[in-house]
């Protein structure tokens, strides 16, 4: 009928050259095989896979990264020393996510770096870059979504919904996420 929005995935093109398709299979099939079956402790293999595919890791023996974590971009991460991503994470990285140093992200959390502008009928991909700050560590089963950044020392509660920034030295949660108090100084 006339007048009704066209299907959604009606003459749908890729947005990536045909270079970087051949990179995420190939980033595929090492992801599904030698990163995830490595033994648990194997932290620096991981770190150098994710190197190899063009990762930045400043110090690829000073991170922890579980062999159950999901990357869509290795090219699109920045780790930095004491990062931890933690079981079963889930990073859509379509654009960069970067952890601080010492930026803890706990088990089955999602940085999702992109979603779809719901406001027009053609629904265009958007994406921006998420930001976790030193120090701060993000809880259980998290959702942190496009274009925000977490500050230092700031603790995100267990199965929060981040679209906003939280601000550094607070302890923050809920859905959608807020400040809920400051941080004790260190003793």
């Amino acid at each position: 009928m006339s007048g009704e929005p066209s299907y959604l995935g009606q003459n749908c093109v890729t947005p990536y050259p045909r270079k970087e398709i051949v990179r995420r299979i190939a980033w595929s099939v090492v992801q599904a095989t030698v990163f995830r079956f490595s033994p648990r402790p194997c932290h620096t293999w991981r770190a150098w896979l994710l190197v190899w595919f063009g990762a930045e890791i400043s110090a690829p023996d000073q991170v922890v990264i579980f062999p159950s974590v999901r990357i869509t971009f290795p090219w699109r991460l920045r780790l930095a020393p004491r990062s931890m991503i933690g079981r079963d994470v889930l990073v859509y990285n379509l654009a960069t996510v970067t952890l601080a140093r010492g930026a803890n992200i706990s088990q089955r959390v999602h940085l999702c770096a992109g979603t779809h502008d719901y406001l027009s009928w053609t629904m265009p991909l958007v994406t921006a870059p998420i930001l976790i700050g030193e120090n701060a560590w993000v809880g259980a089963d998290v959702f942190v979504g496009p274009g925000v950044t977490i500050g230092e020392l700031a603790v995100i509660g267990a199965r929060s919904v981040v679209i906003k920034d939280q601000p550094a030295r607070m302890v923050c949660a809920g859905h959608p996420c807020k400040p809920l108090k400051p941080r004790p100084d260190p003793q």
